[in-house]
């Protein structure tokens, strides 16, 4: 992501409008994911009040997977007055999306709208046109059918959620709550997100480049020392720490925690603890004014150096602009 990325969604905080499309057959797991990331009002907890709308993409009253009816305020018109507009997911990848939607959608992003497409989401979005030479993901068991039913899409079959700056596309279920969160990241930074996925006792942040389908640890069952040394990790981020002694800790050998890790976390030591120190630094940097020297002590990175050098390998940004421009945004 880029800082011009977030060029037009500045302002959007309490005054902008999210459009969330509905339709017949919706899980109602997949409609409440954005709705209580964005539509939950936790003023007293510092976040922002976000306008959303839940949009039928259907006439009448929608009828859920689950077996209840809903009735919703809004239409497809709506969708014209958003700057974020979610697709959370799609009843059948087979069935071609309705055309009035997909015309909406296309109007949407040539004006400059932000478009999500969430889990099976992604078909929606690639039948729009949107997404045609832009990486994309969605749900692990769709991939190779994304792939052969929109070849001019770059299907990522491998990562929990793409942020390609005015697109944005996520693997299935509970991947479609990072999604979301690593978006209310980029509308209003990492103290707030965590603030969010405290509320909704999940985890504040996972990596977009973990993989989506990760086998279960055995030790999952009972109690989980993995468990114990990632929470001992995050509370321990400004030390510098080696593998040997991480497997010590849990009494493993290295080849083990390392096969362990990755079963857990879909992802490796290494890179698991730059995206914590990554997301430690942004808070420092969005939350006080301590130096960035200071910040890269604090968030384990050793020196400003490499502070800066990962900064801007994630972000695109340096610390210092970051700061900078997320405070400019916010007054």
């Amino acid at each position: 992501m880029t800082a011009g990325h977030n060029s037009y969604l500045r302002g959007l905080g309490s005054k902008g409008a999210i459009a969330v499309v509905v339709f017949d057959g919706i899980s109602p797991f997949h409609l409440a994911v954005p709705c209580a990331v964005f539509g939950e009002d936790r003023r007293d907890a510092g976040v922002p009040r976000f306008d959303v709308r839940v949009c039928s993409a259907e006439a009448g009253t929608i009828r859920t997977s689950a077996g209840f009816r809903i009735t919703t305020r809004h239409g497809l018109g709506s969708l014209g007055k958003a700057q974020i507009i979610i697709v959370p997911s799609w009843r059948d990848p087979d069935e071609p999306p309705p055309e009035p939607l997909l015309r909406e959608l296309r109007r949407a992003w040539e004006r400059g709208a932000l478009l999500v497409g969430l889990c099976l989401g992604t078909f929606v979005l690639a039948a729009a046109g949107v997404l045609d030479g832009r990486p994309a993901t969605t749900h692990w068991i769709a991939t190779e059918k994304l792939a052969r039913r929109f070849p001019r899409v770059r299907v990522n079959r491998d990562v929990l959620y793409v942020d390609d700056g005015d697109l944005m596309t996520s693997a299935g279920t509970a991947a479609a709550i990072d999604c979301c969160l690593h978006l209310l990241r980029r509308l209003c930074g990492a103290e707030i997100a965590n603030r969010v996925a405290r509320r909704m006792v999940v985890s504040p942040h996972r990596q977009s480049s973990q993989a989506q389908y990760v086998e279960p640890a055995v030790s999952a069952i009972g109690t989980n020392p993995l468990a114990e040394l990632l929470d001992w990790l995050v509370r321990n981020l400004q030390t510098q720490h080696r593998l040997d002694g991480l497997a010590k800790r849990v009494c493993m050998s290295r080849r083990t925690l390392t096969r362990r890790f990755r079963q857990v976390t879909g992802t490796t030591v290494g890179r698991w603890l730059l995206a914590q120190r990554l997301a430690l630094a942004q808070r420092w940097l969005e939350t006080t004014d301590e130096p960035v020297e200071r910040v890269a002590d604090l968030a384990g990175f050793g020196s400003a150096v490499s502070l800066r050098q990962s900064f801007s390998k994630a972000f695109a940004n340096s610390p210092t602009r970051y700061r900078k421009e997320f405070r400019s945004e916010r007054t």
